[in-house]
This record gives structure tokens, C-alpha cells and sequence, in this order.
């Protein structure tokens, strides 16, 4: 009987919602920090809550007809104790206070951690709390003093900006008779990378050639053997000659340098917007991986040519933006 009862709870909340949007928060988004304080909470009794509610109902009257002071103190006690715990939940949840909300960029398609940031404006541990965002949810606990991060799985389906949407919070604690719960919509907004191209052709033929120089890329022709040094990626590292030598060695490689990938966006003039988006996308993360300098040239401008994380970073919030 869970399920159905559990059915019948979504179904009235979700009627609340379409005929009393002040009810359950149902606004515009909210500036940052957002707290709940009274008025932000709501209460209703779980099938749980429900049946104990019948069931202390009919001992108080069989205890008031029969003239039974024993069983009318029992369900004095149970009705208390479910008042007690309903106390607890409301005070689980009044003033909590959502700090912030952060989320490092994913690409289209991939689930994004969505990072929100907790703390409470009254010193009390919290217990039990969850945070629900489109069927994903995470639990979480508050300690008296300080805050807590919570990380919420959110699915990423379009490549820009990505509004963070509502968020509910809740408990149930600490008997499960009541769900005590309330909507937080922030004002926060997250970057999605664009898709990459699941099966694109080769990079485009670099810019420049000039002198070969060392490097450590695992794609190109061996120049020699140097000991291990701190960092090192462990795919470089050379096992065989290691254990001959009795100590840490790694490849070495060496490609040419000034080989600078140009990703045109004119040149895949024969492409859809969004297929170019990807593609270029796929090739940025390749030139990156293969250690090569790449540059990005798009309608509205140049990026690059340069290698590493804040590079990759700018060209693919580019590409993510663009209309």
C-alpha cells in the first residue's frame, strides 16, 4: 500500500501546485542567499502519519467509551509524541538558508554537480534533510555551527546557459508522520559545454611546422628515455626499463614546434551551425589532448592560438554561446 499512498501524496501536491502556486512557492526566481523562515514552510502528513492519526483517533474513542484511563493516556502520549516530532521537522528546516550555488561546466548530454552551498542563521544540528531537483535527490545534515555543501546530479540536455530551476527541500524526520517542506528557486545559472561530434574526422593540418622540441605527448615519435619526475603522467612511464634500471624512467617525446591547429569556423561552411559547433568542439578537446596549440577562429573572433585549461575554457564557453 506504500506506493499508491505515496502516488496519492504526488498527486495532491502536484494539485497544489497548479491551483495554489502561493502554496508551494510556485514565483519568479530569487536573489542569493534565500532563506526559509516560517511563512516558506508547509506540512502534510505522510500514509504513515495518516493511519497513526486513524488509529489514535479510534483507541481515544473506544478509551472514552469504555471508561479505559490506561488506553486514554496511551494515545495521549502517541498524539504527543507525533506532535513533538512534527515540532522537530518544522524546526529541521526553519531558518536554513541557501549561501550560494556552483557548478563546474559539463558538456551537453553529461550530468552537471550542482554544488549548494547551506548554512543556518540559528545554531541547531539538522538531521535528515533532502534536497530534490526533477526526480534526483541527495540527503544531506547540517552541523550546529558552520555550513554543509550539498551535491545535487542534475541531467544537461542543450549546450549555454542553464538555469538552475526549482529546488525542494525537505524532511521527514524524525518519526516519518509528517513531510515538512518547501521550494527554493535561485537566481543562479550554470555553463553547459556544446556536445562534441561523436565521430569526427582527423585534426585539420597544422598551421606551421619548425624545430622539433621535447615534449610529453604520448602520440608522438619516441626521442628517449629521462628519469621520473614529480607530476609525470603515469601512462609515460617506462615499466620495462624501470625495473632494469632499478628506478623511475619515463618516454620521451619530441613534436614539432610552432604546430598550431587553426579551427576555422568558415572552413565548415558546407555544415549546420550546430554540427560545426560540435565538431569544432571535438577538435578543440583533441588538440588539447594531444598537447598542439590550437587557435579558434569564429564569426565575431580570434582565441588563441594557446594550450591548457583557461584556453580550452574560453573557446568552448565560446562555442557554448554562440546564438
Amino acid at each position: 500500500m506504500r506506493g499508491p499512498w505515496r502516488a496519492l501524496l504526488e498527486r495532491l501536491l502536484q494539485a497544489a501546485e497548479r491551483w495554489l502556486p502561493a502554496l508551494t512557492r510556485l514565483r519568479q526566481p530569487e536573489a542569493l542567499p534565500i532563506l526559509l523562515h516560517r511563512r516558506r514552510l508547509y506540512v502534510l502528513p505522510t500514509a504513515f502519519g495518516l493511519g497513526l492519526g486513524l488509529l489514535l483517533a479510534v483507541m481515544t474513542l473506544g478509551a472514552l467509551n469504555y471508561d479505559n484511563n490506561p488506553a486514554l493516556i496511551l494515545a495521549f502520549a502517541l498524539a504527543s509524541a507525533a506532535h513533538t516530532s512534527l515540532l522537530q521537522g518544522y524546526l529541521a528546516l526553519r531558518g536554513l538558508r541557501l549561501a550560494a550555488v556552483h557548478a563546474e561546466p559539463v558538456h551537453a548530454g553529461e550530468t552537471l554537480a550542482l554544488q549548494c552551498h547551506f548554512d543556518a542563521v540559528e545554531p541547531r544540528e539538522r538531521r535528515g534533510l533532502e534536497l530534490r531537483r526533477e526526480g534526483r535527490s541527495a540527503f544531506f545534515s547540517l552541523p550546529r555551527d558552520g555550513g554543509t555543501v550539498v551535491t545535487l546530479q542534475v541531467p544537461t540536455r542543450q549546450r549555454g546557459w542553464m538555469a538552475v530551476g526549482r529546488i525542494g527541500v525537505r524532511t521527514r524526520r524524525p518519526l516519518g508522520l509528517f513531510v515538512v517542506w518547501s521550494w527554493l528557486h535561485p537566481q543562479a545559472r550554470v555553463l553547459v559545454y556544446p556536445r562534441p561530434e561523436a565521430q569526427a574526422p582527423p585534426l585539420p593540418s597544422p598551421a606551421s611546422e619548425g624545430r622539433p622540441q621535447r615534449r610529453r605527448s604520448p602520440h608522438e615519435d619516441l626521442h628517449g628515455l629521462r628519469d621520473y619526475r614529480r607530476g609525470d603522467p603515469v601512462r609515460i612511464i617506462a615499466w620495462k626499463r624501470s625495473a632494469q634500471a632499478g628506478r623511475l624512467v619515463v618516454r620521451e617525446f619530441e613534436t614539432p614546434a610552432g604546430r598550431d591547429v587553426v579551427l576555422d569556423w568558415q572552413a565548415l561552411a558546407g555544415l549546420g551551425r550546430e554540427q560545426r559547433i560540435a565538431r569544432l568542439t571535438r577538435w578543440l578537446l583533441e588538440a588539447e589532448r594531444l598537447g598542439l596549440r590550437s587557435e579558434l577562429r569564429l564569426p565575431h573572433g580570434r582565441f588563441g592560438p594557446d594550450l591548457g585549461p583557461r584556453h580550452r575554457h574560453r573557446c568552448l564557453r565560446e562555442l557554448a554561446l554562440l546564438p
